[in-house]
């Protein structure tokens, strides 16, 4: 029995969802990197910036070639690149709503009462 479509969506989004793993697709979206070059623009350690490539790699998200002993990452579709273009351009429009909401909710507050004189 085959899995809802809902569920692998779900899925994919759960890939998504760790800041390593998002960051790295950033840089990949730019070009391709060398794992080395890559811990300097992630700033984590080598073993998890290898952990999180993998999960990326078994989502079929990235690609990985070898090049004598350096490993180099690329995206396996230009199409992730757009879904975080896309995803940036979401939470602009989000995080624009909750600007103007919190500047209708200042403006609509009372102002505070002078205490009364002792």
């Amino acid at each position: 029995m085959s899995r809802p479509l809902y569920q692998v969506k779900a899925d994919f989004f759960k890939t998504l969802g760790h800041p390593v793993r998002v960051r790295v697709l950033e840089l990949l979206s730019q070009r391709e990197y060398a794992v080395g070059e890559m811990l300097p623009e992630v700033g984590v350690e080598a073993a998890s910036l290898s952990q999180q490539l993998a999960v990326l790699r078994r989502a079929g998200l990235v690609s990985s070639r070898k090049a004598g002993s350096t490993v180099y990452y690329a995206l396996a579709s230009p199409r992730v690149a757009e879904l975080l273009t896309v995803a940036r351009r979401i939470l602009t429009e989000v995080l624009s709503g909750q600007v103007e909401l919190l500047a209708d909710l200042q403006a609509a507050a009372p102002s505070p009462r002078p205490s009364p004189p002792s």
